[in-house]
Formats: structure tokens, sequence, C-alpha cells
């Protein structure tokens, strides 16, 4: 997780408050963690304990689908860890068209990013209905009152969701 975020180890030490001979000792496994230092590194490191001590085995490896029946949408998740900036990228499936007066527009803090794989999707910015094809994709403000919806058929995207994003366009999923 500490290199996904691009630190040095002296820069992770400073946040969680240990040594960077420490870290180095926990991370090659040549010192056993505490549970307060594993609380200051997941801290440190905006993870959850369980991040941090989840086993590696063949689910680290396969990334299963997250279906919502209500919203028309399966999604996998495909940054296992956050990213730079806290980035999430992820594939959506969606197949329900937007309905307007039924659907409402979400706002938050920060910008989207989607390209289309297959299909077409419109994508609500505020009064305007933008028609997004396969091959096309497209970057904007999510201040602006916004949402998706599915036109002639399923669509397949690829998003990546700053932290904000991911809490409002995922949080079903988690």
């Amino acid at each position: 997780m500490r290199l996904a975020l691009g630190w040095s180890l002296d820069e992770l030490a400073a946040r969680c408050y240990l040594s960077p001979s420490t870290l180095s000792r926990i991370e090659t496994g040549h010192r056993r963690i505490s549970l307060d230092q594993l609380t200051s590194i997941a801290r440190a490191l905006g993870a959850t304990l369980d991040q941090l001590v989840e086993p590696v085995d063949d689910e680290d490896v396969v990334i299963r689908p997250r279906q919502d029946t209500a919203r028309g949408r399966t999604t996998w998740i495909l940054s296992r860890e956050r990213g730079p900036h806290g980035l999430t990228v992820a594939k959506m499936r969606l197949t329900k068209p937007f309905r307007p007066g039924a659907d409402e527009l979400k706002v938050h803090p920060g910008r989207d990013w989607f390209t289309v794989l297959s299909g077409t999707l419109v994508l609500m910015l505020g009064e305007r209905a933008i028609t997004v094809e396969a091959g096309q994709a497209a970057e904007f403000s999510t201040m602006i009152p916004h949402a998706f919806g599915a036109v002639g058929g399923p669509v397949e995207v690829l998003a990546i969701f700053d932290p904000e994003g991911q809490r409002i366009h995922l949080r079903q999923l988690t």
C-alpha cells in the first residue's frame, strides 16, 4: 500500500510515528507487528485493519462482480488498493436507462472519469443529456448534478473515481 501511494519509508514513518527501520523490518517480515503499530499504520495509509492483514490466496487474484439489481449495475472493482490520491478503478455494466424525474442527479466534490467499452451511455450533466458511445470518454466536475444510464441495451464502462466518487457511486457495494 505504501508503494501504491508512492510513499518512501520515511514518509510513512513520519505519518504513523514509527521509525523507518521498524517499518522496513515489519514489511520484510523480520519483525512482528503489535496492534498499536498496525492501527497507526492503517490510519496513516487510510486503510482498514482488515486490508492490512487479509490473507494472500486465490481470492487476491480473482475479481468477482458485485451486482446491484435495484440500480441495474454490476461492478468489478479493479484496484485492490487505492491508487495515488485515493483513486479507485472500476469496470461497470449498466442495464437500466436513466429516467428523467424518476432517477436522482447526484452532486459531490471531485471529478469523475470514464470510458465506454461497449454500448452507449447517457450522461445526465445538469440539464444536458450527453450521449457517450463505445470508444469515447468523459471527464467532468462532480459538483454538477449528474447521473448515468444505458441507451438501447447494456453498456460497459471503465471508470476512475476519486474518494468522493467512490463513496457515492460504489457505496452500496462495500
